[in-house]
């Protein structure tokens, strides 16, 4: 009986050591955010989301991790942003101007179009985080569009070409009646300009091309033309485009999953986003650098700049449209002026303080001529 008691205690404290080694291991299990993008699994923006989840599993020490969903994982892909907001997703990854339809606003949360009022990239992450804008910019969701999200700014997938054409265009004539890929306030605006605007989702794009049934597109330029493979339909590519001259990314969270989360996770949900920008930023000039060389020399692309014309006019257009819509719409006035006025700022000093880039790239790059 005294051996049998001495192995029930050994059993025992061997039990209650056992618990108490597991029972703060499964108090430690990492938390999962699902966070889905509208795009395709090769998008570079894809690409992103992953890098994302990567740097917030790391910063955190493996506590905190982001499943990375490419488009259409959990819900369609231009309903990630309802689908955070209502807690089906956890997050949604990417760009306010797709909400357009929404609230004419949302695209300025996206510098989009024309880059505003001439700012750059960081131009506009200067105004989101010391002009006021990131306050505006979860004030426009939560309160305008009545959305439980917060935001934050993303990786800046520009500058984007102006597009593909089936033929060489000259002028803003040649640009009238031309039947192309548009979407959202962009498609309305060369609507205006006299384009015969389609608007369908990036994977439509090239059996459209095939078929005949367009005659031009705009998706992005360089890698992400690509590997969309309009190089293998038309061989006319212009640019720049005012559209989407310095456009920026948005990672939206929904609001009750952002609080419930311990402050130095949120902080490092706002690093990895920060880190992603630079990082992502670098690597896509990179490989839109290694994708124009293959549409020329592989492919037989004719890189070509997009008639001056062209661009003048899509700045009027805008500006007319912007002025019409604060007459009317209030909180879009309230934003549009807040970005005018650090614009009003910031891009006349940086014109003067910053040497022009074709300084340098003339002197050691001459361009070709085309």
């Amino acid at each position: 009986m005294k051996n049998t008691s001495l192995v029930t205690a050994a059993v025992a404290a061997a039990l209650s050591t056992a618990l108490a080694v597991a029972t703060p291991a499964l108090a430690q299990q990492p938390r999962v955010l699902k966070v889905q993008t509208a795009v395709p699994p090769a998008s570079t923006t894809q690409d992103a989301l992953k890098f994302l989840a990567e740097r917030v599993d790391k910063i955190t020490g493996g506590q905190l991790k982001i499943d990375a969903l490419a488009g259409g994982a959990v819900v369609p892909p231009f309903e990630i942003l309802d689908g955070a907001a209502k807690k089906v997703l956890d997050g949604a990854y990417g760009i306010s101007y797709w909400w357009y339809g929404k609230s004419p606003t949302a695209t300025l949360f996206s510098n989009t179009p024309a880059g505003i009022f001439g700012m750059d990239a960081i131009d506009f992450i200067g105004w989101v985080y010391e002009g006021g804008g990131l306050e505006l910019w979860n004030e426009f969701y939560q309160k305008e569009l009545k959305l439980n999200l917060v935001a934050f700014p993303s990786i800046p997938p520009s500058p984007q070409a102006l597009g593909w054409f089936k033929r060489p265009i000259k002028d803003l004539a040649d640009f009238r009646g031309m039947k192309c890929r548009q979407t959202g306030i962009v498609s309305q605006l060369y609507a205006k300009m006299g384009m015969a605007v389609v608007n369908m989702p990036g994977g439509e794009i090239l059996p459209a091309a095939e078929r005949g049934t367009i005659d031009c597109a705009e998706w992005v330029g360089g890698v992400e033309d690509l590997r969309l493979g309009l190089h293998t339909v038309w061989k006319y590519h212009y640019t720049p485009g005012m559209h989407e001259s310095a456009s920026v990314a948005e990672f939206a969270i929904n609001k009750d999953v952002w609080d419930s989360l311990p402050p130095h996770h949120q902080e490092a949900i706002k690093s990895a986003n920060s880190e992603t920008f630079l990082r992502w930023w670098a690597k896509f000039q990179k490989q839109n650098a290694d994708a124009i060389d293959e549409f020329t020399t592989k492919h037989g692309v004719h890189l070509l700049t997009a008639p001056p014309e062209i661009n003048q006019a899509f700045l009027k257009t805008w500006d007319e449209f912007a002025a019409a819509e604060a007459a009317k719409n209030p909180f879009f006035k309230k934003v549009y002026e807040s970005q005018r006025a650090y614009a009003a700022k910031v891009v006349p000093a940086k014109r003067f303080m910053f040497p022009p880039y074709n300084v340098q790239a003339d002197h050691y790059f001459p361009p070709k001529k085309q």
